[in-house]
């Protein structure tokens, strides 16, 4: 199973699109709008000289929001479409990140540096197989007095057919997902049909994994809203909060947590 490979062509189709979408908003941020949202902004709090890793960081408006923010940012991809625009863009605001393109678990070969940070978020999880070879690289990455700031969809919406009218997959791990989709979240109608291999993982099994590396979950939340509307039939009902029109504020749709290495 070549998941890799078709997964990086996966999202080097998508981020052409992506580039260009109203979702991204790359204009509104090229005159210096921030890409992150409450949520995690709330939990990062002031990054003003911090060192920051950012884990599957796609082509980096997240990564050059912290470094406006003050940050030292690293942010690494699968896809090397993302990272080849997340240097352009770099470069284009004069910033001072550093982008590596390659395979998360692979990021070892790559990268020796220690954070005082460590940041992923939405979508990132799913399109990885071992949970607990992620957490050890989350671990390894963080410095004796580092933070792990994870925000994530929460893993029960991954359970549902892509229109939410029924469950299709198991809220477990029982092996990867494939499937074949026309478009992309971010333009729904963009001209492309991509394959791709994605995992369920399940709270617990995140938790676990963070924990069996000697962290301390320092704080865990869940959300009843998404931030993006990225989902089929949502509704706005804040700004920068939606719900799926069918389930309301019934079910959880993000959560967050916070670890920290054990003293």
């Amino acid at each position: 199973m070549n998941y890799l490979e078709k997964n990086r062509t996966s999202w080097n189709e998508r981020t052409k699109h992506h580039i260009y979408s109203e979702f991204y908003n790359l204009e509104g941020f090229m005159k210096g709008e921030t890409s992150l949202k409450e949520i995690e902004l709330k939990l990062l709090g002031d990054v003003k000289g911090k060192s920051v890793l950012h884990l599957q960081c796609h082509f980096g408006q997240d990564s050059l929001s912290l470094v406006r923010m003050g940050a030292k940012v690293t942010g690494i991809d699968l896809s090397d479409e993302a990272i080849k625009n997340a240097q352009e863009i770099n470069e284009k605001l004069g910033l001072d990140a550093t982008f590596i393109c390659c395979d998360i678990y692979d990021l070892p070969k790559n990268l020796t540096e220690k954070f005082d940070i460590v940041f992923t978020t939405y979508g990132t999880i799913g399109w990885l197989p071992d949970i607990n070879k992620w957490a050890d690289i989350v671990s390894q990455y963080m410095n004796e007095s580092g933070k792990f700031i994870f925000v994530e969809f929460h893993p029960v919406i991954w359970m549902y057919d892509n229109d939410f009218k029924e469950i299709e997959y198991n809220y477990f791990n029982d092996g990867p997902i494939i499937e074949t989709l026309s478009g992309t979240y971010a333009d729904k109608n963009a001209p492309i049909e991509c394959q791709y291999y994605s995992w369920n993982h399940s709270l617990g099994e995140v938790i676990t994994a963070l924990m069996n590396q000697n962290l301390n979950l320092n704080s865990f939340q869940e959300y009843d809203f998404s931030p993006y509307d990225c989902l089929s039939n949502m509704i706005k009902i804040e700004e920068n909060k939606y719900h799926i029109e069918r389930f309301g504020n019934k079910i959880p749709m993000v959560y967050s947590l916070v670890a920290e290495r054990k003293k």
